[in-house]
């Protein structure tokens, strides 16, 4: 299995070349280290890392704003590094999206658990999303067949067993998914 790639942005040298020490002890690979929000979007952009660590406070984009625009064009799991708990950081933090966030000096028992946990809940919550979206997609195509079954059953007087099961037969015979035939017999009816 391959290492977990990562992008470091950590604008102080000691610091970061201390948690890259830890990351390598750990097993991961750090993809870039970088200084700046701008370059760890870059970075993201252009390596597309499993994984990002950014630091809070850093010369020109801040951590915070770094992942935002990362969570917006690809999402992946980001933990911010800061000398401050303060619970405001935190709370944005949170609302942006972020999978973890620890407090600095970052030992190396805090790290492996905050990327364990990261990477799983991102995983997590990735599955969710995709779980929302086909069951949006389900009752969107269900939405349209009980509309086309009551179409049918007014045109041509079915009851609703019968008008399913002909939507049933015609989406088998013409090989087209029953959504399709749906939005077709909507479509006709709308011309009409």
């Amino acid at each position: 299995m391959e290492p977990l790639r990562i992008v470091l942005a950590e604008d102080e040298a000691i610091i970061a070349m201390g948690i890259r020490a830890i990351l390598q002890r750990l097993g991961f690979h750090v993809a870039a280290r970088v200084k700046n929000g701008q370059e760890a979007v870059r970075k993201v952009r252009e390596l597309r890392p499993d994984l990002a660590i950014l630091d809070i406070k850093m010369p020109g984009m801040d951590g915070l704003e770094a992942a935002r625009q990362i969570l917006a064009e690809r999402p992946i799991p980001i933990i911010i590094l800061t000398a401050f708990s303060e619970r405001q950081l935190v709370a944005e933090a949170d609302q942006i999206g972020v999978a973890s966030y620890l407090v600095k000096p970052v030992a190396e028992e805090d790290l492996l658990p905050a990327i364990t946990l990261a990477v799983s809940r991102f995983q997590q919550l990735q599955d969710l999303r995709a779980e929302v979206g086909d069951l949006k997609e389900a009752l969107m195509a269900r939405k349209v067949i009980e509309k086309a079954k009551g179409v049918l059953m007014q045109r041509q007087g079915l009851t609703e067993e019968e008008a399913y099961r002909r939507l049933q037969k015609q989406s088998r015979d013409r090989n087209v998914p029953m959504v399709q035939l749906a939005e077709a017999i909507l479509t006709a009816e709308e011309i009409l």
